[in-house]
């Protein structure tokens, strides 16, 4: 059984959902099983591979297993033999309302994976842009988190508060849990500020920062319009020379 991630950041726009399918199909590149949750109601993850469960379609989603109790593996989709999706939907947006008198309700995603979870290498979770429900229940879930920080000053003072957060799961859920690893994602090298802020970030994680630096390519905003990962949209730009690297650093530290 391989690990399960939640890559988080309560801070919307540092580049979340572009890393999970990315890094997921990096990881997938290179033999790696992969299965891809996105645990967001925005499904920008599933909009990514142009997958959009929808309830007049009766296409099953998240929204299924968390408030349904419907089985994980009935809702996968396959993006290639090595990557595989569970899709969110707009339903997922109520689950906070629908879960609130739900027993346990913070490790539903827990064991809804506990069954597929041999199956893969790799499960890589995408957390919405907040601390709900859906959040802990990622964090819950997961043996690692990974966590993208923008080369912007104020992303490291929400990531301290997303460090307590994770903390506090630990103690409550999951005494399993740690930080996988730190990256900087969105770097502009012509920008003084951006190289600034990846010295700080440097400074304050040590270690756990990954040596992989994520820079702003055009390529990563254009591949989801295409319904593809970066490698089948322009498998040359430094966006997936940048994701390639970050999974040789994750399978290193993963072994």
């Amino acid at each position: 059984m391989g690990n399960t991630y939640a890559i988080i950041n309560q801070k919307g726009g540092v580049g979340k959902t572009t890393t999970v399918a990315n890094l997921g199909a990096a990881l997938a590149n290179k033999g790696k099983k992969v299965l891809l949750v996105d645990l967001d109601a925005q499904s920008n993850l599933s909009t990514h591979y142009n997958i959009l469960a929808d309830e007049t379609l009766a296409i099953p989603s998240m929204y299924d297993v968390l408030c349904k109790g419907m089985p994980l593996n009935s809702i996968v989709v396959e993006i290639n033999d090595n990557l595989h999706l569970a899709p969110s939907s707009l339903l997922l947006s109520a689950a906070d309302l629908e879960l609130g008198g739900v027993i346990g309700r913070e490790a539903l995603l827990k064991n809804a994976i506990k069954p597929v979870a041999d199956k893969y290498n790799f499960i890589l979770i995408d957390c919405p842009p907040s601390l709900g429900l859906l959040s802990v229940n990622g964090l819950v879930a997961a043996s690692k988190t990974l966590i993208p920080v923008q080369s912007e000053y104020l992303a490291l003072h929400g990531v301290r508060q997303l460090l307590d957060t994770i903390e506090r799961v630990r103690s409550a859920y999951n005494p399993s849990l740690s930080v996988g690893g730190v990256f900087v994602s969105m770097f502009d090298a012509r920008k003084r500020l951006d190289k600034s802020v990846a010295e700080t970030v440097k400074e304050y994680f040590g270690e756990v920062l990954f040596d992989t630096i994520i820079r702003k390519n055009v390529a990563l905003a254009e591949a989801p319009a295409k319904g593809s990962s970066i490698y089948s949209y322009d498998a040359n730009s430094s966006g997936a020379q940048d994701y390639n690297s970050l999974a040789e650093e994750v399978i290193k530290r993963d072994a």
